[in-house]
């Protein structure tokens, strides 16, 4: 746009009434030398298009997510934007044009061993923003591919510390410890990682099913020892009980009549009562024994 409006102009007023002139010459009705007319006219077009790129070149327009930087006979004078800059050439230079919004990129480690000899195909997500354009741009020469290899190296280093438990039920923890890895890396660059996410850990398939069976084990185990202590605690309760009962005369048949009202609440049940330490007893219990048996 700059350039069509420098160029425009300029070719109607200087090189458009010479082309009227070469019509003339050509015509016969104005005298003078029409390859000398051609030369100047030549020669004012390509002025006119070398006037229009430098004026082009003297002109920046930077959008609210841009930033320039600055040199002045080759030393960084800082940054510029956004706005409109018009950059005065042979003394200033841009270095670089930057983009600061905020970025996201992936890493992926594959076939990666960890602590426990397990290897495993991990996927990280990395958001970034440039927090100082100037190192960004003087540091480094491609500040987006250093981080994106320190982000790397950090997740490769990162499963080669970690059990693949730790990986799996730990995730936003070990997250944490390698956004401050790479961070430490790419503050030299002027890069602010913002966060760090582990999308996807990926196993063996072989390994996955093993981790399962030690899962179910683990749960089979863990549900014995709770039904274990539970029936200490029974236990427990019942010797406190008989304790108690013991302590009176009677407590114990109030407590064998409350027992036989709970069993005759079921409509099958039948209940024969019988002294238990006479004879008499006996001899009721095994002809009821032996009527159940003969049913």
């Amino acid at each position: 746009m700059i350039r069509l409006a420098v160029i425009i102009p300029l070719l109607l007023l200087l090189v458009y009434p010479d082309l009227g002139k070469i019509r003339n010459i050509m015509a016969g009705d104005l005298p003078g030398s029409l390859v000398i007319q051609l030369i100047l006219t030549f020669v004012k077009t390509m002025l006119i298009f070398w006037l229009a790129s430098l004026l082009a070149k003297m002109v920046y327009i930077l959008p609210q997510w841009e930033r320039l930087v600055l040199l002045r006979l080759g030393k960084s004078v800082g940054t510029r934007g956004p706005g409109i800059f018009l950059i005065p050439p042979l003394i200033y230079e841009v270095a670089k044009i930057i983009d600061v919004r905020i970025s996201t990129y992936e890493v992926k480690a594959t076939k990666t061993l960890t602590h426990d000899n397990i290897p495993v195909d991990v996927t990280a997500a990395v958001e970034l923003e440039i927090e100082d354009p100037e190192k960004a741009a003087i540091n480094v020469k491609d500040y987006w591919k250093t981080t994106e290899w320190a982000s790397m190296e950090a997740l490769k280093s990162t499963i080669g510390r970690n059990d693949l438990r730790p990986l799996l039920s730990e995730t936003e923890k070990i997250a944490k410890n390698l956004k401050a890895e790479i961070d430490i890396v790419a503050q030299d660059y002027g890069v602010n990682v913002r966060a760090v996410r582990i999308t996807d850990v990926g196993t063996p398939p072989a390994l996955v099913e093993e981790l399962a069976v030690i899962a179910r084990a683990e749960r089979s185990s863990r549900a014995k020892k709770i039904q274990a202590e539970a029936e200490i605690v029974v236990a427990k309760s019942l010797l406190e009980a008989s304790e108690i009962l013991s302590q009176k005369q009677g407590t114990m048949q109030l407590r064998q009549i409350q027992a036989m009202l709970e069993i005759s609440k079921e409509e099958s049940s039948t209940i024969i009562i019988y002294p238990l330490d006479s004879a008499k007893g006996e001899e009721i219990a095994s002809s009821t024994a032996a009527v159940h048996t003969k049913e």
